[in-house]
């Protein structure tokens, strides 16, 4: 075997090693064979129709952790189609943090819908344009969710930072382990101009395609972490916050691309803002 055939063969191992694996990591959990795991588990794809959506979950839940995602989303006219991908606990108070897609008419943009539940009340949106075509190509969302704070991402630039303000009685998620979610189902009574703009079905199958799931995070099994407290080196996540470059990043999304922020709806809480929204 020559020098070069050996470094391309250790070359492909590293690549397929260090590369997630949907049939390792992940269930598809409905849809009637409409959520496809394909390419030896690099690639998924959800895929909606009249008839129904699809969605999965990972096989692991997690109590903190970076999550990371590919995705390329529905292209063309995806209005009235949601593409949903977050972290949920299990239970009637639940703890959930939320990225929303929401479809729109061809050449308008999508809505990226951000929430966050703790002990399962939300009312927490902000909602934001990207600086990007997200149907064109695979684009990274991630979440990271730590003791401090959630920190929602798009290519590695924060668009959202939840802090933990449980001092001033805000609740925050940190005692119930989740998994991570997806899903593509069919929302016209709501999802684009408020259910204006139905679904034009005559463009169906609508297809969302996921690849690169990483999952930096504490798995929680049998009541118990999989992270030592001990080494929290090996877990920089764990403490991660914004450094002045992330903030000032995170400040550019919010002044150009936000649509809505709940923090400043008075029409909506008249009583006065939640708490989070006035702290410093």
């Amino acid at each position: 075997m020559t020098t070069s055939l050996l470094l391309s063969l250790l070359f492909s191992f590293v690549i397929l090693a260090s590369a997630a694996n949907f049939n390792q990591d992940i269930d598809v959990t409905w849809g009637d064979g409409r959520g496809k795991i394909l390419e030896n588990g690099n690639l998924l794809t959800l895929t909606l129709d009249k008839f129904s959506g699809s969605g999965f979950q990972s096989k692991n839940q997690y109590l903190f952790g970076k999550i990371d995602m590919n995705i390329k989303l529905v292209p063309g006219n995806s209005a009235g189609t949601v593409t949903t991908y977050y972290l949920r606990s299990e239970g009637s108070t639940w703890d959930e943090i939320d990225f929303e897609f929401l479809g729109n008419l061809s050449g308008d943009p999508y809505i990226v819908h951000t929430n966050v539940y703790t002990q399962g009340k939300g009312d927490k949106e902000q909602q934001f344009y990207l600086w990007f075509d997200p149907t064109k190509d695979f684009h990274t969302y991630s979440l990271l969710w730590n003791p401090q704070r959630i920190i929602f991402s798009v290519d590695g630039t924060p668009i959202r930072e939840f802090k933990n303000l449980e001092s001033t009685g805000v609740a925050f998620p940190k005692s119930q382990p989740m998994r991570v979610y997806s899903s593509l189902w069919n929302a016209d009574d709501w999802a684009t101009r408020g259910g204006l703009v139905k679904t034009d079905w005559s463009k169906a199958p609508f297809t969302a395609a996921y690849r690169n799931y990483k999952a930096d995070a504490c798995v929680w099994s049998s009541g118990k972490s999989s992270c030592s407290s001990t080494s929290p080196s090996q877990n920089s996540w764990l403490s991660q916050e914004l450094d002045i470059t992330s903030q000032e990043r995170l400040k550019w999304v919010q002044k150009n691309y936000m649509m809505y922020n709940y923090c400043t709806d008075t029409k909506r809480f008249p009583q006065g803002l939640p708490k989070e929204c006035t702290a410093p």
